[in-house]
């Protein structure tokens, strides 16, 4: 299983690397807004931490990018696209999963422009991205379940989909939002998680540890000679 970052902030992507471990960090025009950058600006920033981390390649680090949100024709996503993906080698191009996102994305996988079809919240949607070799597929968890609907069992029918007509296209489960997601994410067939940063700390920390801990220091401190 691999973690990626929901963020476009350096310190957090930084510390996120150093000490969790993360395999790849997404973005989008919400996290570009919290990081306090224009959306240039922050891309570039996560340009040069990468060669700076010597992190260059999408195989090795991907990092997915928003085209402007705004944008509703193919062609004009196509070309943002590709401006997008000319600052950096790991970037990867989220296109929305509606009929202009999927044929900019099939256009652009054509040109060796990799992609990642986002906003998905139906097994409908991710077989298309499927089809057309989309390197990630993103439905969004979270945002399902907040609406009452279940997230994970769509996210099931995805993945056995996906392993059943061998599509290369990885799963990111998106707007996971606690360490019981995390887990049944995975439990459910999807190769990636991507989660802000405190909900992957919170996901390795419990009270029961807590307790643990301090019964454990009240032993330490209470045996003779220590």
């Amino acid at each position: 299983m691999k973690y990626y970052l929901d963020s476009a902030k350096i310190d957090e992507i930084d510390y996120a690397y150093k000490y969790l471990k993360i395999d790849g960090v997404t973005t989008n025009p919400k996290h570009i807004q919290n990081s306090g950058k224009p959306f240039l600006t922050a891309i570039k920033d996560i340009a040069n931490w990468l060669e700076e981390n010597h992190l260059q390649g999408k195989d090795v680090f991907p990092v997915s990018v928003e085209i402007n949100p705004h944008l509703d024709n193919h062609l004009e996503m196509i070309e943002e696209a590709k401006k997008i993906a000319a600052i950096s080698e790991n970037f990867v191009i989220k296109i929305p999963c509606n009929v202009e996102g999927c044929k900019a994305a099939k256009l652009l996988e054509d040109q060796g422009i990799r992609t990642n079809v986002t906003l998905v919240f139906s097994p409908s949607q991710a077989i298309q991205a499927g089809r057309i070799g989309a390197m990630f597929v993103s439905p969004f968890i979270g945002w399902k379940e907040s609406s009452g609907d279940d997230g994970l069992n769509y996210l099931h029918q995805i993945s056995n989909i996906y392993k059943e007509k061998n599509y290369k296209t990885e799963i990111i489960c998106a707007a996971v939002r606690s360490g019981k997601q995390i887990a049944e994410c995975t439990e459910m067939g999807a190769d990636i998680i991507t989660a802000g940063l405190s909900v992957y700390e919170d996901s390795i920390t419990d009270p029961w540890t807590d307790l643990g801990l301090k019964r454990f220091c009240d032993a330490w401190d209470n045996t003779e000679g220590n």
